[in-house]
Parts: C-alpha cells; sequence; structure tokens
C-alpha cells in the first residue's frame, strides 16, 4: 500500500472521477475530492476509511479555492470538463484557463504529479471548439507543470456513461435509430481502465511528462456500434442515416433545450475519428488489458430490452 499521501481530484463526482477516487483511496491516499459543492462527494466517503476522502467546495475559477485545494498535496487530477456551452466561451474558461490555472497552482505548491485528462482529438486546428479548448488546455498545463501527464480517451463507457445509455434510450421508444456520421471510427475504452491508467501514472517510480492516448481493444464505426447495440437490446430498428443538413438544423434546435441533448459542435466531433495514433503510447504501455465492449456493455443495455429486460424475445 502506497504512503499516506494526499491526493486531489478536480471534478471527482463525475462518470469518469468515481473511478478515479476509488482506486487512489485503494492505495492508501487521502483523497481531496474537489468539486463546486463538497456535498455532492458525500457518497464516495464509503470508497475509503474514515476522513479518507474529503469533499471540498472548489470553483476551477477560484485562485483562492484552488490553492487550498493543492496544498500539501502530493497528486493532483483533473478531470474537469463539458461537453456543451451554457454560454459562449465556456469551452475556453473551463478547458483552457481552468486547467492552467491548476497547474500553476499545483507547480507553486510544490505537487509532485500531475494528470491532465484531455481526449483524443485535442487538435489546435478542429473545426471543434470543444477540440480546440481541450489542445489549449494541454498547452497551459505544460508550461505551467511540464512533467504533467496527459492522458487521452477515446469514448468512456461504463454502466453511467452518456453514450450507450443515450442510444439505448432512443432506441427503446423510437421506431428507428438516427445516424449522424456512421462511418466514423471510435476506439471505445472503459472507466476502469482509464482509471486504472491514472492510478499508473502516479505510482512512485511512473514515468513522467507523457502523453498517453488510451483505447479500447476494437475499433467500432459509428454505425457499427449502433447495430450492435440494437441486436443487444433485442430491438428490431432500421438505422437511418441523417443527412449532414437536417442533423445541423436539429442540432440548432435541440442545443436550445435543457440538457443540450445535441449540439452542432458535438456534430462536428462526431465527424472525426476518434481512435489513438498509430505510433501514441496506450494502455499497454502502462501495463493495462484494455477491457472490451462486448464484456461490460450488455450488463446495463439490458436495461433497453422489451420488459426491461425481465424477459426475453428472439432476436
Amino acid at each position: 500500500m502506497a504512503t499516506r499521501s494526499v491526493a486531489t481530484v478536480f471534478g471527482g463526482t463525475g462518470f469518469l472521477g468515481r473511478y478515479i477516487v476509488r482506486r487512489l483511496a485503494a492505495d492508501g491516499h487521502v483523497v481531496r475530492v474537489a468539486v463546486r459543492h463538497a456535498a455532492a462527494a458525500n457518497d464516495l466517503r464509503p470508497f475509503g476509511r474514515v476522513g479518507q476522502v474529503v469533499p471540498l467546495s472548489v470553483s476551477i475559477h477560484d485562485e483562492d479555492a484552488v490553492a487550498r485545494a493543492v496544498e500539501g498535496a502530493q497528486i493532483v487530477v483533473n478531470l474537469v470538463g463539458i461537453l456543451a456551452e451554457s454560454k459562449r466561451g465556456d469551452f475556453g474558461r473551463v478547458h483552457r484557463d481552468g486547467a492552467a490555472r491548476i497547474a500553476r497552482l499545483s507547480a507553486a505548491a510544490g505537487v509532485d504529479r500531475l494528470v491532465q485528462v484531455s481526449a483524443i482529438g485535442a487538435d489546435p486546428d478542429s473545426d471543434s471548439a470543444y477540440a480546440r479548448s481541450k489542445a489549449e488546455g494541454e498547452q497551459a498545463v505544460r508550461e505551467n507543470f511540464p512533467d504533467a501527464t496527459i492522458l487521452r480517451p477515446s469514448l468512456v463507457f461504463g454502466p453511467e456513461d452518456s453514450f450507450f445509455n443515450r442510444f439505448g434510450a432512443i432506441g427503446r421508444i423510437s421506431p428507428f435509430m438516427p445516424v449522424f456520421s456512421g462511418g466514423t471510427r471510435m476506439q471505445p475504452v472503459y472507466a476502469g481502465d482509464v482509471a486504472d491508467a491514472v492510478r499508473a501514472v502516479t505510482l512512485p517510480g511512473a514515468p513522467r511528462g507523457g502523453t498517453y492516448e488510451l483505447g479500447g481493444p476494437r475499433v467500432w464505426t459509428f454505425r457499427e456500434l449502433l447495430a450492435w447495440m440494437m441486436r443487444e437490446m433485442r430491438r428490431r430498428r432500421p438505422l437511418i442515416a441523417v443527412p449532414p443538413a437536417i442533423a445541423s438544423l436539429q442540432a440548432s434546435i435541440l442545443e436550445r433545450l435543457p440538457g443540450k441533448m445535441l449540439t452542432r459542435d458535438q456534430l462536428r466531433m462526431l465527424g472525426r475519428d476518434n481512435v489513438v495514433a498509430p505510433d501514441a503510447a496506450g494502455l499497454q504501455d502502462l501495463g493495462i488489458v484494455p477491457t472490451p465492449v462486448e464484456l461490460v456493455v450488455p450488463s446495463y443495455l439490458q436495461r433497453y430490452r422489451p420488459g426491461g429486460g425481465k424477459r426475453e424475445l428472439p432476436a
């Protein structure tokens, strides 16, 4: 077990954060979960012994709050991210400015290891504002904390994910499954494997300053994933390609509604492959065997089957 060091996890109550907090607590770290509202992290306390998981109310835009959160920490992990903007410029404020602030104050506090969780597709020249801001965040982290480790996961899956659950819900009620950019390739990665990667790069003796692209063992097209989902859900739904102009019109409407189910920026991201680069370091370089989609996702797609998975119909 690791020594009783302190690890601060920004955004630890999110889908991925819960896996990471559990791993760090299991390694013996005191884990500070830095989130906007500390009460949201109370259900993470059982991941450690009494007093080991400590929720903190922290806005990444608050200089003093961030400084307090990283003071005395040996490990800092930044998971804070958004998929859609509430107001123009949010991507930059969160992914670039927030990451830069965490990196700068972590360096000033003498933090030993900083992990920045970015995304495959981060590109300063992308037509997606999300992807550009992720690349700007990586650059800002490197400038402020040169030895930081960058992790770029592909589409992350797990029982609480937004991808398979969202399309599962659509497939349950819609007479057809809409397909946006069906030929786009993606390499889904299990949330537990991403958490294991965070753990691996924070262990004593782990290499510093690397960039790792994290993907699962199989590359799928978007259409292949949806077709596989329909079979697992025991739903006969035609897959209908949505023309780009129609998709853009739908997104322009949906992005104005609460929840922002689909935005035009997300359509741009869907139009680009999301796979590990051939020359990139990845999970295998960290000693992690990638988990297949087929091993995990069926267990939570069952709820979208006829009868909620309680009765089986022929495929």
